[in-house]
């Protein structure tokens, strides 16, 4: 495995949306014949999470000296590129790094025969390589074409056909993943790197492709993060059973089982 295929295999680990999943309505009638029964139980009841955690422990010391490094470090690299760098130039970046995964999402959709989703896939990457600059502008989006972006990876594939997550566990500096996720992210890699091939497999594409990525999607992030920090009693946990729902709410949507409400990472603002 190149370098460049395994730095880019690891970028998409952080681009998981954050779906909340929603509570089961309570209609009138529903309250009416639960009016005389029982009061609920007062004994504790522990919940497992959607994927086993063996190592549990060595997993939050990872987080910890994650969030540690992040505070340290990241936080204000990623606060002076958002207030510093012009905004049209981080949209720019934005739209240059979504649109070079187009490809893989095309391929993912036509191995999970969504035939239409992968034309327009395939026509949102030709449209923007070519009108939008090299993927710098995202006219795809815009009338006439009205094409949407949608996320999509071989982690993607393998859950559809029914894949379990496997093991939890977070990667130090990346962040959280699962057996199923980390493997389809190598494979995205490899469509890439080997693949395509050139640029994709060059180092002097891949390392500044990573480091700009992570800034990016630090950046973006950092309002979602905020709010975390001030809310979490148990921040390991929560944001484990977060990454862990938004997985499960993905797949789901694939099937048509939720509306297809699940969105990539914003753009910045």
């Amino acid at each position: 495995m190149s370098l460049a295929m395994a730095l880019l295999a690891l970028q998409p680990l952080q681009d998981m949306a954050v779906v909340p999943v929603p509570e089961p309505a309570v209609t009138q009638t529903a309250a009416a014949d639960h009016a005389d029964a029982p009061a609920p139980s007062t004994d504790i009841v522990v919940t497992r999470p959607l994927a086993p955690d063996p190592a549990e422990a060595v997993n939050i010391k990872s987080f910890e000296a994650t969030q540690a490094v992040d505070k340290a470090v990241f936080r204000p690299v990623a606060t002076a590129y958002k207030h510093d760098v012009p905004h049209p130039v981080r949209i720019g970046v934005h739209n240059f790094l979504k649109n070079v995964h187009e490809p893989v999402v095309a391929l993912n959709y036509v191995l999970q025969i969504k035939l239409g989703k992968a034309a327009e896939t395939v026509g949102r990457f030709a449209i923007n390589s070519t009108l939008g600059v090299a993927g710098l502008v995202d006219v795809a989006r815009k009338k006439p074409f009205n094409l949407p972006r949608r996320p999509n990876g071989f982690a993607d594939t393998l859950g559809y056909y029914g894949v379990g997550p496997g093991t939890y566990f977070y990667v130090p500096l990346a962040g959280p993943t699962t057996v199923r996720d980390a493997l389809g992210t190598i494979a995205d890699g490899l469509v890439l790197s080997a693949g395509i091939g050139t640029p994709f497999n060059k180092k002097a594409f891949a390392v500044p492709a990573l480091a700009i990525g992570a800034l990016d999607r630090r950046a973006e992030l950092e309002g979602t993060l905020a709010e975390q920090r001030l809310q979490d009693q148990d921040a390991y946990t929560s944001r484990r059973d977060l990454y862990l729902r938004a997985r499960a709410a993905e797949i789901e949507a694939l099937h048509g089982r939720q509306p297809r409400d699940i969105t990539p990472s914003p753009a910045p603002r």
